[in-house]
């Protein structure tokens, strides 16, 4: 049976255009910033009475597809075993969770005990923690990001973020999509 010919290569959307063009949008994709924006009250509302389960499911998947490719393990060892709490304080989140040998589950909340470690925040300024808009020590001393209860495992969490070479992580990923 004969090979099928190759199918011809198709350009991108961004090869369609002109240069000064292209070169326009990714100046401003590079200098894309998280506008300011809080959730609204009603959804937070809502949000703050559903189960709390799927959303620190979805935060532990993340946390533990990053331990051992940018989260060292080794370093993190301190938080195995403590109770902390991320609290998105617009969305009306509360996100328990802890370290194990295994990696990062979901923690059951105790009435007659407060977590170990309490990081709180609202969604923009997560999600501008996560993408390095903003670092650490900026929204924590602008009191955009706050940490109640053991301030050692606070610094170890944050000292740990700042470590992460975000750049390098970023080249990696897109050497793998290229």
């Amino acid at each position: 049976m004969p090979a099928l010919p190759a199918l011809p290569r198709l350009p991108l959307p961004t090869e369609l255009l002109p240069g000064s063009l292209r070169q326009r949008i990714s100046e401003r994709l590079e200098n894309l910033r998280i506008p300011d924006f809080t959730v609204p009250a009603p959804v937070a509302k809502l949000v703050s009475r559903l189960p709390q389960q799927p959303p620190t499911h979805a935060l532990t998947l993340a946390l533990n597809l990053a331990l051992d490719r940018i989260l060292p393990r080794d370093t993190l060892a301190p938080l195995t075993g403590h109770h902390m709490q991320m609290r998105v304080l617009d969305a009306g989140l509360t996100l328990d969770f802890t370290l194990t040998g295994k990696g990062f589950r979901r923690a059951t909340p105790m009435a007659d005990r407060k977590p170990d470690l309490i990081i709180s925040a609202t969604t923009r300024d997560f999600m501008a923690l996560a993408l390095r808009e903003e670092d650490p020590d900026t929204l924590f001393f602008s009191r955009r990001l706050r940490m109640e209860g053991d301030t050692d495992l606070g610094l170890l969490v944050k000292n740990t973020l700042d470590a992460v070479d975000w750049d390098a992580l970023k080249a990696r990923i897109a050497g793998r999509r290229a």
